[in-house]
């Protein structure tokens, strides 16, 4: 995986005619821009798991639902503390001229944080999905979500980053 470091902001700075500081200044808030748009997705889905014990119905679950309930909450959870570790990243070295390791680290934590947002949302569908349908339709459907989710998501996007720029 290539992030961003002060050398891309150099060679993508001549190519735009703008300054390394202007590139990083622009790749950071892209990168702010994506975060909002996933840490929203991640505390929904975050705040319903919360409530989902207190329902009448969890205590039925069994071994299966209590496991993927765990993994749905634990991959969620961790989400967001990866996806919101940019802010602290970038309290801990505020005013140090660290925005290019900030960039990078950012990069690295939105990549992780979508992985782990992916997992949440499967795993979740996988749970809702078992208790509305049963367990095969559960499967079937979690199946659907992962494909659709792992095309969109990452082949798409990957099939394109080999290709030339246009």
């Amino acid at each position: 995986m290539r992030t961003v470091d002060r050398t891309d902001a150099t060679e993508t700075a001549q190519l735009r005619g703008q300054t390394p500081e202007q590139v990083l200044d622009r790749n950071l808030a892209e990168l702010l821009q994506e975060m909002r748009v996933a840490i929203t997705g991640v505390q929904v889905l975050f705040a319903f798991l919360l409530t989902l014990p207190f329902t009448v119905r969890f205590d039925e679950q069994g071994l299966f639902g209590t496991t993927v309930y765990t993994v749905t909450l634990l991959s969620t959870a961790t989400a967001i503390l990866v996806l919101i570790a940019p802010v602290s990243f970038h309290r801990t070295l505020f005013r140090q001229r660290r925005k290019a390791e900030l960039v990078a680290f950012a990069d690295r934590a939105l990549l992780i944080g979508l992985g782990l947002l992916f997992l949440g949302i499967a795993s979740a569908v996988l749970l809702v999905l078992d208790v509305v349908l049963g367990r095969w339709p559960a499967v079937i459907g979690c199946g659907f979500v992962v494909l659709v989710g792992a095309v969109s998501w990452y082949v798409a996007p990957l099939r394109h980053r080999r290709s030339p720029p246009v």
